[in-house]
């Protein structure tokens, strides 16, 4: 049984209360009615009793009609979401992602993507530092994340965010009247950071902007997240050098500062293996061109 002569007998069995089904019918010759001798001849049955002035359905092609209309209605579900699929429009997209740059971000793409290609699946994977990232994605077990450039060797990036390293002080910290701080003025503190062994960025961003100001950072205690971690901080627990967007975490008892002088800022990008095929990828990555444009200045 063909899908084209279901879709002629539907079509036929739909126009019998317009009055044109006699005419399409008694031709003889035409395709819609050969495609219908064709369905009688393989399901054996009569479909349509037809007479000089009228056409009408059999017991058969009414038992038959709605079956078809559901089988045509499925098919075309299913040719849909083959085409999809095949511009990328379907599947699966994993995503890593750590820190407030990447809480920044990333709202912005998921709800684009949500929108945009709602046949595709954002697996969002949090806590997953720029270093970890860099290696699931190596490895394959992770598609797309938000790491810190640069990247290693076999990695594509492309950078959506320029984050500057800022001062997060309890707000008792003598240093709060100061509009901006010299870093080497913070050679005696206690630092609360994020944890050395998952691949922080950001941590390995501190401890070489301390290093460049001559001292090393005394480093207290880790935290998981950057809420923990400015928790920590309005707990007076130590200061901490966080990215700027970081601010955008407001929590009592914590103020934040610029750092005086020339301190290197984060370039942060969006990572996925070279030779990575997936047409869902793909397509969240044009996307992300879109939404998560390069900022002025700083090529990938």
């Amino acid at each position: 049984m063909e899908l084209r002569h279901l879709s002629g007998f539907v079509a036929v069995a739909e126009e019998l209360h317009f009055g044109r089904a006699a005419e399409r019918l008694h031709m003889a010759q035409s395709p819609l009615s050969q495609q219908i001798r064709l369905l009688e001849r393989d399901l054996g049955v009569t479909l349509f009793d037809r007479t000089t002035r009228s056409v009408r359905l059999t017991s058969a092609g009414q038992a038959l009609l709605e079956p078809a209309r559901h089988l045509l209605a499925e098919a075309a579900v299913i040719r849909r979401t083959v085409r999809a699929a095949g511009a990328g429009e379907v599947g699966r997209v994993s995503v890593g992602f750590a820190g407030a740059s990447s809480y920044a971000a990333l709202p912005v793409l998921a709800r684009a993507v949500t929108s945009e290609l709602p046949g595709i699946e954002l697996v969002l994977e949090g806590q997953t530092y720029s270093g970890e990232a860099l290696g699931r994605i190596t490895d394959g077990t992770l598609d797309l994340g938000f790491v810190a450039l640069p990247a290693r060797r076999g990695i594509h990036t492309r950078a959506v965010r320029v984050e500057h390293l800022f001062l997060a002080l309890p707000d008792t910290h003598p240093l709060v009247e100061r509009e901006r701080v010299e870093l080497a003025e913070l050679a005696q503190e206690r630092f609360v950071t994020f944890p050395a062994a998952r691949g922080s960025a950001v941590r390995d961003a501190v401890v070489q902007a301390c290093h460049e100001a001559g001292f090393a950072p005394r480093i207290t205690q880790e935290a998981p997240d950057s809420y923990s971690l400015l928790a920590l901080v309005g707990a007076g627990v130590g200061v901490a050098l966080v990215v700027e967007s970081a601010r955008d975490i407001r929590l009592e008892h914590v103020q934040f500062r610029p750092l005086a002088g020339q301190v290197s800022p984060l370039r942060i990008a969006l990572a996925w293996r070279a030779g990575n095929d997936s047409a869902a990828l793909r397509s969240v990555l044009r996307v992300a061109e879109r939404v998560l444009p390069t900022p002025a200045g700083h090529p990938s």
